[in-house]
């Protein structure tokens, strides 16, 4: 790994789960972790519930679209975290692969999405320290 690793959450839409994961990296590592998140299959916008979840913890994500998972995304990530969206992440040697159980916040309110939520801001703070940022 460089100096500042990169790290990539992948889901379905990328509308729920990799930017909960995307935006808790972003806002307790900063600037030391170069962050990406991506889809297979990308939504046209992030959930609602999802939003409004991680402004009741001081993140806004309102401005955050769903991408589209590129070879590229990967190859150029050091750590690659999927979340649901099967075999479609491309493999690339020398790359780190995790993939996280999550239950998948579509179609939920934000009372179901909370402890999604907190369970991803969990994994992140684990992932931090892994990664000596």
């Amino acid at each position: 790994m460089s100096d500042k690793p990169s790290v990539l959450f992948v889901c379905v839409h990328n509308a729920g789960r990799s930017q909960m994961a995307a935006a808790f990296l972003a806002h307790l590592a900063g600037d030391k972790v170069e962050v990406r998140s991506a889809g297979s299959a990308p939504a046209d916008s992030v959930n609602p519930s999802v939003v409004e979840a991680m402004k009741e913890v001081g993140i806004d994500i309102t401005d955050q679209k769903p991408k589209i998972l590129t070879p590229d995304a990967v190859e150029a990530s050091d750590v690659c975290i999927t979340m649901g969206c099967g075999d479609v992440c491309p493999i690339f040697p020398g790359k780190r692969y995790l993939d996280w159980t999550l239950e998948d916040p579509a179609g939920q309110g934000v009372e179901a999405v909370r402890p999604i939520r907190d369970e991803i801001k969990t994994r992140i703070q684990g992932l931090i320290v892994e990664l000596g940022v």
